[in-house]
């Protein structure tokens, strides 16, 4: 047995059908957010020129698709597990790609707003996610998910760079015409690049599970972090609401990329060694909170910046440094927060969570905004105080790996209570979760180390087949 056996930090690699299922389910999560990041810098001086646009029905109309988003997440979940992974995510792909025509051709505020909701009830990310988990063995799919959660952040950073420069090109109704197309491509590019999973099962790990929804609802600490992601979305959207007004004094709206492109290239400069240092250092709670405290603080300098492009700049950069750090952060800290066997409703809840503070952000922003500048940055100070308050009271970050071993299913209750009491008991296991009859067990390991074979052995001695 070599020494990364005996850490449990064996690398299996990706066999050829997962690497292939990975990239080209990445590149289909990447068009699909690329068709919803393309806009934010360039939606709302478009939306206030439509006919019967206000600065609260404009915000409206850029929160519009993640109330759908977050409404119907679930459903399509429910029903890729009923009807196949593919036929689900192409439904959804066509949905958006409706939303995304009519968004194209409306020439009012309120057919916009009906363009955007249709473009969110396209919700297939939970499904996307679900097919990756189809298409990978339990030891890989962390991996593959890191590959779809590392080009999300690569649409966000090429979209608010280009969406400005593009518009400028195309148009934003001209943006919304190409998105259409690239979410009917995508659904070409699913059934010919994308393998099609041998078998269809509802996964644990990767899905939301309603039976356990309340169980993570019951948990203070990933209740926070729900209520973190909400908090940071919502500022996100309020910002975009307004900053591109802010910033139209001094630069025409095609040429803002000027602004976003060096400001978002350093702030990742700045987040990458920063992210780095606090999983090395066990410094994550340190560094999270004074990124909170960094986007609570750039508010206050957009507002107090906002008669010159310099202080503009200056807000946006500290904004995007504590966003970047946030966002890379806060899923691993619901991954190391979720008990074993909830990662997967607990994951589903927070991106939900997400959705929901990106629809409210707009609609909060544009209202507000209406009333005065003023309103809407008092609003996000107090939003971000809050959520200070909130993350000050979080318990210490468990340094935790959750580990699945899969074994043959047992169904007798008392025999799988004994396996997880003698589980818990092995080096470097602080919990073990089997459910009777199901296939995977779920464990939280020492992230310093545990020994996945004694696991494999406890399990066997348990009168469990490991696979």
């Amino acid at each position: 047995m070599n020494e990364g056996e005996l850490m449990g930090h064996k690398e299996n690699g990706f066999d050829p059908e997962e690497k292939r299922a990975a990239i080209s389910l990445a590149a289909i999560f990447g068009l699909r957010m690329l068709g919803l990041f393309l806009i934010l810098p360039v939606f709302t001086v478009y939306a206030l020129t439509l006919k019967g646009a206000t600065h609260a029905s404009a915000g409206l109309a850029l929160g519009a698709y993640g109330i759908t988003q977050t409404l119907l997440q679930v459903p399509f979940g429910m029903l890729s597990d009923r009807f196949g992974r593919k036929p689900v995510i192409a439904a959804g792909m066509v949905i958006f790609a409706v939303g995304s025509v009519v968004a194209a051709s409306a020439d009012s505020i309120g057919w916009m707003v009906a363009g955007r909701l249709l473009q969110g009830a396209g919700a297939v990310a939970s499904v996307v996610i679900a097919l990756v988990a189809d298409l990978t063995r339990d030891e890989n799919r962390t991996r593959a998910m890191g590959m779809i959660g590392g080009t999300i952040g690569m649409t966000f950073a090429f979209s608010v760079t280009v969406g400005p420069a593009l518009a400028g090109w195309l148009g934003v109704d001209g943006i919304f015409w190409l998105i259409a197309g690239l979410s009917l491509f995508s659904i070409v590019f699913l059934y010919v690049a994308v393998p099609t999973p041998k078998r269809v099962v509802h996964h644990r790990d990767a899905e939301l599970t309603p039976a356990d929804v309340g169980r993570v609802l019951a948990s203070p600490e990933l209740l926070r972090l729900d209520f973190g992601i909400f908090a940071l979305h919502l500022t996100l959207t309020a910002l975009f609401f307004a900053v591109p007004l802010l910033l139209e004094p001094f630069l025409p709206q095609a040429g803002q990329w000027k602004v976003y492109g060096p400001v978002i290239l350093c702030s990742l400069v700045l987040m990458v060694p920063t992210i780095i240092l606090g999983e090395v250092k066990h410094k994550l709670r340190e560094f999270f909170l004074a990124s909170i405290v960094l986007v609570g603080a750039a508010g206050v300098v957009i507002y107090l910046g906002r008669g010159s492009l310099a202080g503009i700049v200056v807000g946006l950069l500290l904004f995007f440094v504590g966003f970047n750090v946030l966002e890379a952060s806060l899923p691993s800290m619901v991954s190391k927060a979720a008990p074993a066997g909830l990662r997967g409703t607990g994951i589903g809840l927070y991106n939900m969570s997400e959705f929901a503070g990106a629809g409210l952000g707009g609609a909060v922003g544009g209202a507000l905004y209406a009333h005065g500048v003023t309103s809407l940055f008092v609003a996000l100070a107090i939003v971000a105080a809050a959520w200070l308050l909130v993350a000050l009271t979080m318990a210490p970050i468990r340094y935790v790996t959750s580990v699945m071993v899969e074994v043959e299913g047992v169904t007798d209750p008392a025999a799988v209570t004994a396996a997880e009491a003698a589980l818990t008991a092995v080096r470097g296991v602080r919990e073990a979760v089997l459910y009777p009859g199901e296939t995977t067990c779920f464990l939280k390991c020492d992230h310093k180390g545990y020994d996945l074979a004694e696991i494999k052995q406890t399990l066997s001695n348990a009168g469990f087949a490991v696979k």
